[in-house]
């Protein structure tokens, strides 16, 4: 499967956005909730994170294919 440039430019600036989103409710989340609050929140910010990762490869990938002209 073939991406577009823009498509690939798309998923490495969603990735980031992503990254740095989840990372920064991480931070700002404030004290005296109970525990399950913070479990459910650090589930949502590892898989976030994970999934963003994962976006942010395969843009590169179609980034890098895109610009050698190389198809898959």
């Amino acid at each position: 499967m073939q991406i577009s440039r823009k498509i690939a430019a798309f998923l490495i600036g969603l990735a980031a956005f992503m990254i740095f989103e989840w990372i920064t409710l991480g931070f700002n989340l404030a004290d005296g909730h109970p525990t399950a609050f913070y479990v459910v929140h650090g589930i949502l910010i590892a898989v976030n994170i994970v999934l963003a990762i994962v976006l942010g490869v395969i843009g590169l990938r179609g980034w890098s294919q895109r610009k050698q002209g190389s198809s898959v």
